[in-house]
């Protein structure tokens, strides 16, 4: 996000108690010499453990593991309250209040960067999100305002909730576009951060979403809207979930990795999430920029496919590894269409961790100063909220701490990836050819994890 909305954003930050330049954040915030260790001796060290973790649970892990009983119980009052309709509704309340707030910014506010409309976005909604769902599971299918506006009106009308005038049938591909379509706002759009721009992204929202919900039913909010997919599958990773008794337990993010099974549009709306985060990462890089600016082709074009490049690169390289391992594995060729979208999860973890180590510093900083900026969404020098004096803590943006969460989230990310891919192609093929196939699956990993590394540690 930083390549293109950042910069808008920074302006914001006019009180003089912000301007020293220890508290000016920059995204990717790190490089080689912010590292704890030498950037050849991590590279090495985050190859190996994924090469000695492909051996060992080659040898150890020989049959599935997760099962869906696995967990350790929530504590009867704590599950009680995730259950809770209160809780639930004060969650909803909570989301629609700030809703409320925001679009009276977006409507009536200055078209400045005092305005709170693009960190609500581009921040709350976008990156504070998928840290809340990583953390807490699925959390917008709760309080998307959007869902609870269709529900409510479908109350008034007092029709069935599950009213749908024709049947689903996209799978994932809806929210693959959608996904697609906010990266390129964020990363490549001109004026992003503009209000005029953000009324027209999020009025054409909305209207889309309604007429969806209102043509296929709430099903829409499940499978199409982008917000709510993102949400869903980085929830996957969060230690919170249910048993097969629908009990509430604490388990590892490789228990939801391993319930998310393959559906239509999965490995578009992966490659996405995993492209779109690498090419903000690569977007950062000076050459880039510097190629960009010199180059006789329009920066919009240039960038546009770029960013279609990155898609389709992950989306190309993790469908020729499953056809590679199939072929490896014994396996007829046709067989490696079910496999790749049965691998597809695994690139999940990976996605979670680039998201971590691309928006740590984002999310940290920029996502205390939006708190000043709601506190006059009008503009009129109000302190509404009585946070106008909030000063945005550094605490946790210092290079080399940034540096070094950036790369442990991307080699546990690689981690966890390898481990539920392995437990899917021992679930799906036979052991030992499982483990023979999964060598270009590990192949592709180690080099997502080298890109990865060399993006975020390359000035």
């Amino acid at each position: 996000m930083a390549g293109a909305v950042l910069p808008a954003l920074l302006p914001a930050l006019t009180p003089p108690a912000l301007t020293a330049p220890a508290l000016l954040p920059a995204h990717g915030v790190g490089n080689r010499g912010d590292l704890p260790l030498p950037f050849t001796a991590l590279v090495v060290a985050a190859v190996a453990a994924l090469l000695i973790s492909f051996v060992a649970i080659g040898v150890l892990w020989r049959e599935p593991r997760l099962r869906d009983t696995d967990g350790w119980l929530l504590p009867g009052p704590l599950a009680g309250l995730l259950d809770a309709r209160w809780f639930r509704g004060l969650a909803r309340a909570l989301a629609g209040l700030l809703t409320l707030w925001t679009l009276l910014a977006l409507v009536l506010g200055p078209d400045s960067a005092r305005n709170p409309v693009p960190h609500v976005v581009y921040v709350w909604l976008w990156v504070g999100l998928a840290f809340a769902s990583m953390l807490l599971g699925p959390v917008w299918r709760v309080v998307n305002p959007l869902r609870a506006l269709h529900a409510g009106l479908l109350r008034l009308a007092r029709v069935s909730p599950d009213l749908a005038a024709l049947p689903y049938r996209w799978g994932l591909w809806p929210a693959a576009v959608g996904l697609a379509a906010f990266t390129w706002v964020e990363l490549v759009a001109q004026e992003n951060t503009s209000l005029g721009f953000l009324r027209v992204l999020v009025a054409g929202f909305v209207a889309v979403s309604l007429l969806g919900a209102a043509v296929f039913g709430r099903t829409w909010f499940d499978h199409a809207d982008p917000f709510e997919v993102w949400s869903a599958l980085l929830g996957r990773l969060s230690p919170l979930g249910r048993r097969a008794d629908g009990r509430w337990v604490l388990r590892t993010p490789l228990h939801g990795i391993n319930e998310l099974r393959g559906r239509r549009g999965l490995v578009p709306t992966v490659a996405v999430m995993l492209g779109g985060t690498a090419y903000d990462g690569f977007s950062a890089n000076l050459s880039w920029a510097t190629f960009v600016q010199s180059s006789a082709v329009p920066p919009s074009l240039l960038k546009t496919a770029t960013l279609l490049g990155f898609f389709g690169l992950v989306a190309l390289t993790i469908w020729l590894a499953s056809a590679l391992s199939v072929r490896l594995a014994g396996e007829p060729l046709r067989r490696s269409i079910p496999f790749v979208s049965d691998i597809a999860p695994s690139l999940v973890p990976i996605a979670g961790g680039y998201v971590v180590a691309h928006y740590w510093s984002l999310w940290v900083y920029q996502g205390q100063y939006a708190w000043v900026l709601l506190t006059d969404p009008l503009g009129t020098g109000a302190d509404l909220l009585g946070t106008a004096g909030l000063v945005p803590d550094d605490t946790l943006i210092r290079p080399t701490l940034v540096a070094t969460i950036q790369a442990v989230s991307i080699v546990v990310g690689h981690l966890l990836g390898v481990l539920a891919a392995h437990e899917r192609a021992i679930t799906v093929l036979e052991r030992r050819a499982a483990v023979i196939g999964q060598l270009p699956l590990m192949v592709v990993m180690v080099v997502y994890t080298l890109g990865g590394l060399t993006i975020l540690f390359t000035p």
